[in-house]
């Protein structure tokens, strides 16, 4: 099994990746494989409707998201971590996470999803619950933990000091394992769930 990790902080080893690290540490224990990307550092830009990514398969714009789209398609699971910026995530983030979903036409039923996020004091459930939108919309069944998906730290490397926000993280990573393998042996005992041929209803006719 693979998950992949997304560092949507401009700063690579900041409280996000705290988190993420303490993610990654766990899956390592369980046998998961995985890689962590660090993306808010990237100049990335948003997704303008061209349409093009229908009729050619990636985006139009050949960045970081086209370098992901294999890496995702390839994944049992995806954690998004991002800071928390005016109670929402890094733009840059967004960006990203927005064409990557957008451009990329593999089926992602029963991936696992799961959004950590990081701030100084608020905005955190807010945040939590912007990133999570993107899995939900996919059939993705999202990863929960013992509490929020959140961590708390100001200057880089004050999460450390944030007991409850690790053990958070490391409960949402055994959950994650567990959710993966469960789905996994589902999916060879029964399959994927049926989909129905998509009702597209537009309001403005």
């Amino acid at each position: 099994m693979k998950v992949l990790l997304i560092n949507g902080s401009p700063r690579a080893n900041g409280n996000t990746y705290i988190a993420l690290h303490e993610m990654e540490n766990v899956f390592g224990q369980e046998g998961v494989e995985t890689e962590i990307l660090h993306i808010g550092n990237k100049d990335i830009r948003g997704c303008i409707g061209c349409g093009s990514c229908a009729q050619n398969g990636k985006c139009v714009f050949d960045d970081a998201v086209n370098e992901t789209a294999a890496k995702f398609a390839a994944c049992d699971g995806l954690v998004v971590g991002s800071p928390v910026y005016y109670a929402s995530a890094n733009a840059t983030l967004v960006a990203f996470l927005t064409r990557l979903f957008y451009s990329t036409s593999f089926d992602k039923t029963m991936k696992v999803g799961a959004s950590v996020v990081a701030a100084r004091r608020g905005g955190l459930s807010s945040t939590f619950d912007e990133l999570n939108k993107f899995f939900t919309i996919s059939g993705m069944p999202v990863a929960s933990s013992q509490y929020w998906n959140s961590i708390h730290g100001r200057a880089a490397g004050e999460a450390q000091q944030d007991l409850e926000g690790l053990q958070t993280m490391r409960t949402l990573a055994r959950n994650m394992t567990f959710l993966m393998k469960s789905i996994a042996l589902g999916k060879e005992k029964y399959g994927l769930p049926e989909k129905e041929p998509f009702q597209r209803t537009n309001f403005i006719r």
